[in-house]
């Protein structure tokens, strides 16, 4: 019986690529808005980081997001996908 291939994706946090049902993806639509994609399905330009606040962090000093979505992304993004990821509002 064949193998079912499991999406893999690069976390913009630690760069490891793990599969995708683990991972959170934040979304940038066509307006500029950027937001935590609970379903994986949204439209837009996706990027994703694990689970995880250290992960965030790394994110946040390398400016993962600023080079996934090719433009400048504000600090209040950041403090706003931080805490909706301490609060655990990604399920």
């Amino acid at each position: 019986m064949k193998k079912k291939k499991i999406p893999l994706r690069k976390c913009i946090g630690c760069q490891e690529m793990k599969p995708k049902k683990e991972l959170i993806r934040v979304v940038c639509d066509k307006e500029g808005n950027i937001s935590l994609d609970n379903t994986g399905k949204a439209h837009g330009r996706g990027a994703y980081i694990c689970n995880d606040l250290e992960c965030f962090e790394k994110a946040r000093k390398s400016r993962g997001l600023n080079r996934s979505f090719g433009k400048e992304v504000p600090d209040e993004v950041y403090e706003h996908l931080k805490s909706k990821l301490s609060n655990g509002e990604t399920s």
